[in-house]
């Protein structure tokens, strides 16, 4: 039977979660996303929009998770050679954890890159050869007393 854990006898905490993870492109596909020539627009605005509402979001997606007060959501990208790493921080004051939401965010992150350089990545059946979302991970979850 599936149930959602009861915390009301947790106590209230400074909570922080960071999950990272990438998407690996081909080198003219990232050269076009460096250069802003992506025929859909800023891919990076657009995937830090998406992580930002997707963290908001996360209980409607994943059916156990507790709804919670978001504090602070940060979104960071870096570009290496054929691959975009990112990176979502999230901060809250509340009675459990906030890793799945940081996952949450950073997975939609990474689906709406692959999302919008799609048709340059596509190969002539239609098919994604290269492109892969990798190494997704919770890189810190951390909890503090409110001070």
């Amino acid at each position: 039977m599936a149930r959602m854990v009861d915390i009301s006898g947790k106590e209230a905490m400074v909570r922080t979660a960071v999950a990272s993870g990438s998407i690996k492109l081909s080198a003219r596909t990232l050269e076009k996303v460096k250069r802003g020539e992506i025929k859909k627009g800023d891919v990076f605005a657009c995937a830090r929009i998406a992580a930002i509402l997707a963290v908001k979001r996360t209980p409607e997606a994943i059916p156990l998770c507790h709804p919670v007060n978001i504090d602070s959501v940060d979104v960071e990208f870096r570009v290496g050679e054929c691959v975009i790493n990112a990176r979502v921080t999230v901060k809250s004051v509340g009675k459990t954890g906030v890793e799945m939401d940081a996952l949450h965010g950073l997975s939609v992150a990474l689906l709406t890159i692959w999302d919008m350089v799609k048709s340059e990545e596509k190969d002539e059946t239609g098919n994604y050869p290269y492109t892969c979302i990798e190494r997704i991970v919770v890189e810190k979850k951390e909890k503090k007393r409110i001070s």
